[in-house]
């Protein structure tokens, strides 16, 4: 029997299938979904077909009745035991071929914290798409700092640094017309967008469903990482700030909870050395650090088929 993992992001949805041995067998990636799909009528289609895409890479990949049990980790599920984890238990076990009592819903930050510490053990700084720090104690109660979405928090996140970017830019359109063309950081982002309009940017960021559109926005930190990558000051300073940010969040944890290891996860901290650097130089010296980046998708598939992690 084989346990499958999911990793459910706003970008991408990556999946992993374990043996009792905990070894993996198969791994893939379909589209990103979130719990906030769930909130409209497109959401939920969209989701549908990313689930229906999954089913048919696990099942093709697992054979006909091989899965033991699914444990998921779903960025926007913040109640795992409410109204929308039940809806999302149902529907995965449905396109999965399993019983609600064979799949496990929880946030994308637990499984992720549940991939690199054991309960009580220590801090987890992720930065994504957005941005949170957690804390899983001795009695499995989820500590949380951060992670307040887009209009009120996620700091540090890859939206963040693309809002944060894009406005810099207006910001200085509005004073002076052109500016845009000295700028790295300013053509990066245009040459992603797709021109330097305003009608444009305007689209990119108030056009379609927010859920879905969420993901895409985060993408833009790429292009900020490749103005920094070219020397852009504006970029560099913005990358090391959002190390700070993410910082904020640690010690937010440590100031509630004490002083233990952290280690710091996701895809923004690939994107460029400003964003460590920022992290390390805004955390106290002896509290230990290290930035790793966990197998998320193929721990919770260990989980899934009955191992330890």
């Amino acid at each position: 029997m084989l346990g499958l993992g999911l990793d459910a992001g706003g970008t991408r949805t990556r999946w992993a299938l374990a043996d009792a041995q905990g070894r993996c067998v198969a791994r893939g990636q379909v589209a990103g979904f979130t719990a906030l799909l769930l909130h409209a009528s497109a959401g939920r289609v969209m989701l549908a077909q990313t689930l229906q895409s999954l089913a048919a890479e696990v099942v093709q990949a697992a054979g006909p009745g091989r899965l033991a049990g699914l444990q998921a980790g779903i960025t926007g599920l913040g109640e795992p035991d409410g109204p929308i984890g039940r809806q999302l238990q149902a529907l995965l076990a449905q396109h999965l071929g399993l019983s609600p009592a064979q799949v496990v819903c929880d946030s994308d930050i637990a499984a992720a914290w549940h991939a690199v510490f054991r309960p009580g053990e220590g801090h987890l700084v992720y930065a994504g798409t957005g941005a949170i720090a957690a804390f899983i104690d001795a009695d499995g109660h989820l500590h949380r700092a951060g992670g307040r979405g887009p209009l009120i928090g996620d700091e540090g996140g890859g939206q963040w640094i693309a809002r944060e970017a894009l406005a810099l830019v207006w910001r200085r359109e509005d004073a002076e017309p052109g500016a845009w063309s000295r700028s790295a950081l300013a053509r990066q982002l245009f040459d992603e967008l797709g021109g330097a309009d305003w009608a444009i940017s305007r689209a990119f960021l108030y056009g379609g469903e927010s859920a879905a559109r969420r993901g895409s926005i985060g993408q833009l930190a790429l292009a900020v990482a490749r103005a920094a990558q070219e020397g852009d000051d504006d970029a560099r300073g913005l990358l090391h700030r959002a190390g700070t940010e993410l910082a904020r969040l640690a010690l937010a944890l440590v100031h509630r909870l004490g002083p233990k290891p952290v280690i710091a996860a996701g895809r923004v901290l690939q994107l460029h050395p400003a964003i460590e650097a920022g992290l390390r130089a805004a955390l106290p010296q002896d509290l230990p650090l290290s930035v790793q980046q966990p197998d998320t998708a193929l721990a919770a598939a260990v989980r899934a088929v009955g191992g330890d992690r």
